[in-house]
């Protein structure tokens, strides 16, 4: 076996496998590298042309992402330019179609341009038109999402370019129309590549300012390039994501941005922003005397309603003389109670003559009047010594032989008696 087969089969199969003492050749990981990016396929992209130099039969440009700080340069054949029916020149908005080479020798990576197309006005146009049907299939300008604006805010989130006239207007017209309105003001790009970065960040900003009641994007006008950003499906979703109400303001009739389908109100200036965010003072206060005096006519009517009532009432015979009631009814009250007491003094006097009548019935049955006719009692003597013995009444004569000792009760009292015998039967 050769030198050459020997180290070939101790090179390491990946680059996971090597290491410091069994590390890969250069040539090997340039092939590799190489193999890897020829496999990658081409890729249209989209960019604007911000250099552009022709040498001899090459060409080489650099292109800038259209809504970020990252450019790429590129080559190409001159005959790719020479193509187009517009010449390309710097500031073009295009697409390209680009294939990454590696050169083996020296490492370098460079991309290079297959064919490139210039983006017209109608391709933007029908591009922005394809994002907004399929935003507004998702539901996004949907009139239950929109959120309402509070009736006065206290302080207004404004995004806006730096030192701008869209700036101006908004604050000058709102603070002419309520000049206790406050300001929370973030200058970003409204235009170029960094502008939807900044917008967005200003926007989530303001969004999770605790005092920010609305925010207002305003900028005004400007060219179908210019207003881009407005319609990039990134801003348009972090305005439908937001919680406060966002409020469209950049002036711009012809060529309408996405902007203001997805915002919560749609102005067509930033002084028409200004005008329906804040009401103004001088109405306000109009309609506060208003209802001030529309308030006191109710009330005067509520109270004179109320007076004539209580005339009416007053004027009844029950509260002109109050007293006529009290005196009827104290004549009721005097003739009920003599009633009740006539009938309770004749349920008394008939209750006391039965009460007289029985007590004679009872007395003429008593033994005491019997004996007050000249009737007596005549019982045997015997036992009258022993407590709690009855004493027999005498009812014949066969039971007082001669000799027996009696008891005789009569009206006045008792006394003894001594039998002497001898029956005398008692005539029919």
């Amino acid at each position: 076996m050769t030198d050459n087969a020997t180290a070939a089969t101790t090179v390491p199969a990946t680059a996971a496998d090597t290491s410091p003492d069994n590390p890969w050749p250069l040539q090997l990981l340039s092939q590799k590298l190489k193999m890897h990016i020829d496999r990658a396929p081409s890729a249209w992209v989209e960019g604007q042309v911000i250099e552009l130099n022709r040498r001899g039969t090459n060409a080489y440009l650099t292109l800038r992402d259209i809504d970020a700080e990252i450019s790429l340069p590129a080559s190409m054949w001159t005959n790719v330019l020479d193509r187009q029916d517009t010449p390309l020149e710097r500031g073009s908005r295009v697409v390209a179609l680009l294939k990454a080479e590696f050169w083996l020798k020296t490492g370098r990576l460079s991309m290079s341009v297959k064919d490139i197309r210039p983006v017209g006005l109608g391709d933007l146009l029908a591009r922005i038109e394809r994002l907004r049907q399929a935003l507004a299939a998702e539901g996004l300008f949907a009139d239950s999402r929109k959120r309402k604006l509070p009736l006065l805010p206290h302080r207004i989130g404004l995004i806006t370019g730096r030192d701008s006239d869209a700036k101006k207007d908004v604050v000058r017209n709102a603070s002419l129309r309520w000049p206790a309105v406050e300001f929370e003001i973030r200058e970003v790009a409204v235009q170029g590549n960094t502008a939807v970065a900044q917008v967005v960040a200003a926007l989530r900003e303001l969004d999770a300012h605790p005092d920010v009641d609305v925010i207002v994007i305003a900028r005004g006008g400007g060219a179908l390039e210019d207003l881009l950003p407005f319609s990039n499906e990134e801003l348009i979703r972090a305005v439908a994501d937001a919680a406060t109400p966002v409020v469209s303001a950049i002036g711009h009739e012809a060529d309408r941005p996405i902007l203001d389908d997805v915002a919560d109100l749609r102005a067509s200036t930033p002084t028409d922003a200004a005008k329906r965010i804040v009401p103004d003072v001088a109405e306000e206060l109009t309609r506060v005397r208003q209802a001030r005096d529309q308030l006191r006519r109710g009330v005067i009517r509520l109270v004179d309603r109320e007076t004539d009532r209580l005339s009416a009432l007053r004027s009844r015979p029950v509260l002109a003389a109050p007293d006529v009631m009290v005196a009827q009814r104290l004549d009721d009250v005097g003739r009920l109670t003599g009633r009740s007491y006539a009938a309770i003094t004749t349920a008394v006097i008939r209750a006391s003559d039965q009460l007289a009548h029985l007590r004679a019935q009872v007395r003429a049955l008593s033994p005491q009047k019997t004996l007050d006719r000249g009737y007596a009692v005549v019982q045997l003597a015997n036992g009258e010594d022993s407590p709690g013995t009855r004493r027999e009444v005498v009812r014949d004569p066969s039971q007082v032989p001669a000799g027996t000792a009696l008891t005789v009760q009569v009206a006045g009292g008792r006394f003894a008696a001594q039998s002497t015998g001898g029956q005398e039967p008692l005539a029919d």
